[in-house]
């Protein structure tokens, strides 16, 4: 019997234009209705959530790939970076003049670039561009693009002497190989591939979702789970039914017990309905 259910946010809980569909609405009302908890697993930050999710009601909220879990009236994973780890980071970025965002539990600094990037109204601005048009080379651009090439523009953040739970770093996925040897004590997850997590080591949806799991008194087996992108794979596979997007890459595909219609074809609707939990 599935108790809970988790959702990965973009190209799963919402469509390309950034907006829950009627029937995803419909469905997670009903299953909530019924006593089947209903939240989000995601790499994005809890600010201005419920905007990013459409003003969905949910239940619990798994953000920063795992590393913040909370409720409504509870917190119940917070995992920020070690001070020694953030330093090296910021080192980095500084050094290399590279793009990066930092995200503490109320508020995100860094990169101007890319901070536009990650507003709600961009994402849906892109979303209806012409598909022949070239976003991947106008996101190549934007990483090569760096306006404030001083020495130290991140070493003086006021929001680094607060606890920092993901940095978010413009990098093409052929980049992560180095990033790893060069960060042993981070985990990277991607959800596109222009920018990439970094988290603490150890660190997943999977992770956060256990302890919530636990928590609560819930068996893995009783949970479910959407997602549709590489960062989703060990949660799908980690779950008791895993259920990948029609619009997934292959390999996520593979890794899920189930692949629904796209998030643009009412693929949670039919994913619960599949499985008995609404009708």
């Amino acid at each position: 019997m599935i108790k809970a259910i988790f959702f990965d946010i973009d190209g799963t809980l919402v469509n390309n234009q950034s907006k829950a569909l009627e029937s995803t609405k419909k469905a997670i009302n009903y299953a909530r209705k019924n006593g089947i908890l209903c939240g989000v697993a995601t790499g994005r930050s809890p600010i201005r959530i419920k905007e990013i999710i459409d003003e969905l009601e949910l239940d619990m909220y798994v953000v920063y790939n795992g590393q913040l879990v909370f409720t409504a009236d509870r917190t119940i994973v917070d995992q920020p970076f070690d001070r020694t780890t953030l330093k090296k980071i910021v080192r980095f970025a500084d050094k290399n003049h590279r793009q990066i965002i930092f995200g503490g539990r109320y508020q995100l600094a860094g990169s101007t670039t890319m901070l536009l990037g990650q507003s709600l109204l961009i994402k849906r601005i892109v979303s209806f561009l012409p598909k022949k048009f070239p976003v991947r080379l106008m996101k190549k651009g934007l990483q090569l693009f760096s306006p404030h090439r001083q020495k130290k523009r991140y070493e003086t953040l006021e929001i680094l002497n607060e606890p920092i739970y993901q940095c978010i770093l413009l990098s093409q996925e052929s980049e992560q190989a180095k990033l790893e040897k060069y960060f042993p004590e981070c985990s990277f997850q991607r959800s596109n591939a222009y920018t990439v997590d970094i988290i603490p080591k150890g660190g997943s949806k999977l992770s956060g979702i256990k302890t919530f799991a636990k928590e609560k008194g819930i068996e893995m087996s009783e949970i479910m789970a959407f997602g549709d992108h590489y960062n989703d794979i060990d949660m799908l596979k980690g779950v008791g039914i895993g259920v990948a997007m029609g619009n997934a890459q292959d390999e996520v595909k593979a890794a899920a017990d189930f692949v629904t219609k796209t998030n643009e074809k009412n693929g949670i609707y039919e994913g619960l309905k599949h499985f008995g939990l609404i009708y």
